[in-house]
C-alpha cells in the first residue's frame, strides 16, 4: 500500500516529535517516497540531519522557505507533490493556525497550497487539549472532509500529568496513512451503519478450559478501521482476540462477547440498524454439553467429551435480513476454498462471501497478510492476491459497494 506513494510529513514542536522518526523509517522501509517539513519549534527536539537520514531526502525547514529560488515556490512544489500530508505531532499552535487558515511558516503555507488529504495527530498537555478554544479548532477541522484526526491517547504525559494528550503511536499513524492513500481521502461510506464481528468465540468446559480457535481478530479490526476511515459508523462485536482496538478510533462501538451464544445475542440486537453486516469472526461450531462451575481435576476429565452444536448465527441473520441490507460471510478453508464458500453463500442467504485459505503461513489466522476470493450471489468473482489485511478490508468494501447496488 506504500510502494511508490508520495508521503509528506509535517512535524510540529513537542516532546512527541521523537516518535515521528520511527514513522518516517517505517514509511521508507515500506517503499514510500518521503519528504519532511520541520517547524522551527520541531528543530529544537530533533535535527534536520536525523530526518534526512531516515527519509533519504533532505529535510525542509523555514530557512528553506525564505530562501530565494530559481524554480517554483517550495510550498507550492511540496503541496502539489504530496499524495497525503500527515502532521505529527500537531501542537495547539499549529492546530489553531490550520483551523483559521493562517499561513506564516513553510508547513502552514504548504497546507493551504495542497489539495491532498491531511492526517492530524495532536499531542499536548491535557489541560491544553481540553481548552474550549482547542476543542473548537479540532471540531472545525473534523467537519472538513479533507481532514482526518487520529488520537490523542490517554496516559502518563511528559509533564507528569495523566490524561488525554499523548500522540498516537507511529504504527497507528501508519495504518491511517495507508487507508488515506487507498481511498484518496474519500468518505464513500458516510451514513452507512456497518456491523462487524471479530475474534474467536470460546465454549468453556470449566472456568479454565474451553473449545476455541486461533483467530486473532486482525481481519475484523482491519474491516472496522477501513470502514471508519471511509466515513461509516461501526458496531464491532468482538470475541476474545489478540489485537487491541485503540480507544480513540472514532465512530466504533465495541461490544465484547465470549461465547457463540453471547455473540448471537449481540449480533441480533445490532443487526436491525445495520446497512451492511460482515461476519468475520470465527464462531465455534460445537460446545460441551455440560459446563462445570469449578475447575475439574485432571482425574475427572471425561475420556470422551459430549458435544452439542451451537446456534448458526449467520443463518439466523440471513433469515431475518431485510431487502435494503447486505450480509457478507467469511469462509476460512483448507484445500479447495471456492466450493464450500459457494455452498455457504447459497445456504445462508448471503449477498457475498469472502473465501480465504487458512493452510498458508502468510494467510488466514494470526497473519498480518491475507488473500481471498470474493464471490457475490450473482456469481461475480474477484481474486485478491496476497496483501495486508487492511488492504483486503478496503477491497472487500469496494466489492460490496457494487453488490446489487444496494444502499
Amino acid at each position: 500500500m506504500l510502494t511508490g506513494r508520495r508521503v509528506l510529513i509535517g512535524i510540529g514542536g513537542g516532546i512527541a516529535t521523537y516518535k515521528v522518526c520511527e514513522l518516517i523509517s517505517q514509511l521508507f522501509q515500506g517503499g514510500a517516497e518521503v519528504r519532511v517539513i520541520l517547524t522551527e519549534a520541531a528543530t529544537k527536539f530533533i535535527t534536520p540531519l536525523t530526518v534526512s537520514t531516515l527519509s533519504r531526502h533532505r529535510a525542509y525547514t523555514d530557512e528553506d522557505f525564505w530562501q530565494p529560488t530559481h524554480s517554483r515556490p517550495l510550498h507550492i512544489e511540496l503541496g502539489e507533490w504530496a499524495e497525503i500530508l500527515a502532521i505529527a505531532p500537531v501542537t495547539a499552535n499549529t492546530l489553531a493556525k490550520i483551523a483559521c487558515g493562517l499561513a506564516d511558516n513553510l508547513l502552514t503555507n504548504t497546507v493551504l497550497a495542497s489539495r491532498c488529504p491531511i492526517l492530524l495527530a495532536p499531542a499536548m498537555n491535557t489541560d491544553m487539549w481540553e481548552q474550549m478554544s482547542v476543542q473548537k479548532n479540532w471540531q472545525t477541522l473534523q467537519q472538513n472532509p479533507r481532514y482526518q484526526g487520529i488520537g490523542p491517547e490517554s496516559g502518563l504525559l511528559a509533564c507528569d500529568r495523566v490524561g488525554a494528550g499523548r500522540m498516537a503511536e507511529p504504527a497507528e499513524i501508519l495504518l491511517s496513512i495507508q487507508s488515506l492513500l487507498y481511498t484518496g481521502g474519500k468518505r464513500d461510506l458516510t451514513g452507512k451503519k456497518i456491523l462487524i464481528s471479530a475474534g474467536g468465540t470460546r465454549e468453556y468446559l470449566d472456568p479454565v478450559r474451553f473449545i476455541g480457535n486461533p483467530s486473532t481478530g486482525k481481519m475484523g479490526v482491519a474491516l472496522a478501521r477501513a470502514a471508519v476511515s471511509r466515513g461509516a459508523y461501526v458496531d464491532l462485536v468482538r470475541a476474545p482476540m489478540e489485537i487491541k482496538l485503540p480507544p480513540y478510533l472514532h465512530n466504533i462501538r465495541s461490544i465484547p462477547v465470549v461465547s457463540a451464544a453471547q455473540m448471537e445475542q449481540a449480533m441480533l440486537e445490532a443487526f436491525d440498524r445495520a446497512h451492511w453486516t460482515l461476519m468475520a469472526a470465527a464462531v465455534a461450531d460445537v460446545k460441551p454439553v455440560d459446563r462445570s462451575p469449578s475447575k475439574l481435576p485432571k482425574s475427572a476429565l471425561p475420556s470422551a467429551l459430549p458435544l452439542e452444536p451451537v446456534s448458526d448465527i449467520l443463518a439466523k441473520l440471513g433469515d431475518c435480513k431485510k431487502p435494503h441490507q447486505l450480509l457478507i460471510g467469511f469462509a476460512a478453508q483448507t484445500g479447495d476454498i471456492v466450493k464450500p464458500a459457494l455452498e455457504k453463500l447459497a445456504k445462508k442467504k448471503l449477498d457475498a462471501i469472502v473465501a480465504n485459505p487458512v493452510d498458508r503461513s502468510d494467510a488466514g489466522f494470526g497473519s498480518d497478510t491475507n488473500q481471498a476470493i470474493l464471490i457475490d450471489d450473482r456469481g461475480r468473482k474477484q481474486d485478491i492476491e496476497l496483501c495486508s489485511k487492511l488492504e483486503l478490508a478496503h477491497k472487500i468494501f469496494d466489492f460490496v459497494k457494487t453488490t446489487r447496488l444496494k444502499s
